[in-house]
């Protein structure tokens, strides 16, 4: 659908970033190659972190829950108005998909960096969404999306469509207020769960229900589109690698996805974006189940965590075509331009246990290593000496590798998990070069219940007594860092990456 109507150019001088820690110092990146001053905000507990004084002015937020510092919309915009910035970035999490943000962020004369706020409400409740997918001719899950709530009127609609069903409250993501029942007899505790949970979540208890797809994979297609009418599908990711519905693994291309089926998914894509007359960056999230059938799941407005993976494959920085279209320009190329070249995986590296139920892991990060290879990125938010806390969400990082194949890729990025270690804290590192190494996961065997699925084959192997003299000698040198005046040579924390590898599961020993 073309927009026949003038669109204004309006070029943007100052961004204020609506958010921390990695995705702030990534838009900082472009927008400083592209001559746009930056202003980032943080809380008195963050102070030190590297966002804090990578723009070109910082503001504190004070001390204080979410509520209080990051999600405080009026005192973000107050700050954007008496610094002289033209444009607030939301990044993601945090304000991103509040349609009452983006409306703020407009109604004082600022250029939200994302879609309109009508888009934001239409795809960000999923009853709508689906409504408004069906309408288009997209497939979608069958289900129910209707009104009435009453306990017994869902169980019906769930006998209806068939056991497994999935319960799913309406307003949320991220797993919250989600529950798989097997049988009518758990319907009635699932039922109350959920509902309970997104009230706790989302301050609105409506569910939906859904036919839940045995062993998917979540694919989902990275749109952009301009102020112009135009709108492009940059290909897949594959995110089915996943642990309590977070993702841990994202690459692109997907290794279920044929040219055939490709052509059909991104189609889906495009006709919802133009169907809604979408503006910005876009994620159209699909389930692919075994039959090689898709159905649409919902639509994330705004940028992802794993944008890195598309950016590798296409060559395309999408942080800058989020700001190009904000200032009204046209997207600088037509779909047949696109390509994908290669191969790209992305892990999300926590401060958690996975070896001990993923309990989450703080205290001082002692030294971050540096990868030596090729076409491999980290996306952190941390430098030596930070602290880890509960204040904020686990994610340490994101480390990217590319590779002309999918095995080279896969086998780049393991090594690249050797050498990037965060002496200090415990992560799931370890627990990555698992995955990564398994024979399903290399045959490309993912699904969305891989890791329940795989549970065994993914815990760590018994330590020989060998490897435990290792993880000693690499205990010995993390507390010769923690002495160290200066920083030790970067060959010395290579040399140990590997040692301090065999750490994983000595804790118990």
């Amino acid at each position: 659908m073309k927009n026949n109507s003038k669109v204004e150019v309006k070029k943007i001088n100052k961004i204020l970033i609506a958010n921390r820690g990695e995705i702030a110092l990534r838009i900082i990146q472009t927008a400083r190659e592209m001559g746009i001053k930056t202003v980032t905000i943080f809380t008195e507990e963050e102070r030190g972190l590297p966002h804090c004084t990578a723009g070109d002015e910082a503001f504190c937020l004070g001390a204080g829950s979410l509520k209080d510092t990051y999600l405080n919309q009026a005192k973000i915009i107050e700050i954007a108005r008496s610094c002289g910035a033209d444009a607030v970035h939301p990044g993601y999490g945090f304000l991103s998909e509040k349609s009452s943000f983006s409306k703020l962020v407009t109604a004082s004369g600022l250029i939200f960096i994302g879609p309109s706020s009508e888009s934001i409400d239409l795809m960000g409740d999923k009853k709508s969404s689906k409504i408004k997918i069906q309408e288009l001719g997209v497939p979608s899950i069958p289900g129910y999306h209707g009104d009435n709530q009453e306990m017994s009127h869902l169980c019906k609609e769930a006998c209806r469509l068939g056991f497994p069903v999935l319960i799913k409250a309406s307003a949320g993501g991220g797993g919250k207020g989600m529950r798989i029942v097997n049988f009518e007899s758990e319907f009635q505790s699932a039922f109350e769960g959920a509902k309970r949970e997104a009230l706790n979540s989302f301050g609105d208890d409506t569910v939906l229900l859904e036919k839940y797809i045995t062993s998917p994979r979540h694919i989902e297609i990275q749109v952009m589109s301009d102020k112009h009418g135009n709108h492009f599908h940059l290909f897949e990711r594959e995110c089915s690698i996943q642990r309590r519905y977070q993702k841990i693994v994202e690459e692109s291309p997907s290794p279920a996805v044929t040219p055939e089926l490709r052509a059909q998914m991104t189609a889906a894509a495009l006709k919802i974006t133009s169907g809604i007359n979408y503006i910005g960056a876009g994620t159209i999230e699909l389930i692919l189940d075994t039959d090689e059938k898709f159905y649409f799941l919902e639509m994330n407005t705004r940028l992802q965590v794993e944008h890195p993976v598309t950016e590798m494959v296409t060559g395309l920085d999408l942080v800058r075509l989020q700001i190009l279209v904000a200032q009204g320009e046209k997207l600088p190329f037509k779909q047949e331009d696109l390509k994908q070249a290669g191969h790209a995986i992305e892990v999300r590296l926590y401060a958690e246990d996975p070896d001990n139920d993923f309990l989450p892991s703080i205290g001082t990060i002692k030294k971050i290593g540096k990868s030596t290879l090729l076409h491999t990125r980290l996306d952190c938010g941390y430098i030596d000496g930070n602290e880890v806390t509960i204040s904020f969400d686990p994610m340490l990082a994101k480390l990217i590798s590319w590779g002309e194949t999918r095995d080279l890729a896969a086998d780049k990025l393991i090594l690249a998990l050797n050498e990037i270690v965060f002496i200090g804290v415990k992560t799931n590192r370890d627990y990555l070069k698992r995955i990564l190494s398994l024979s399903e996961y290399r045959q490309g065997i993912t699904f969305t219940n891989f890791v329940k699925t795989y549970e065994d084959k993914l815990k760590p192997k018994k330590k020989t007594k060998e490897e435990i003299a290792l993880a000693i000698a690499a205990a010995l040198f993390s507390s010769k860092i923690n002495g160290h005046n200066g920083n030790p040579a970067n060959g010395e924390i290579k040399k140990s990456a590997d040692v301090w590898s065999s750490l994983s599961g000595f804790r118990n020993i």
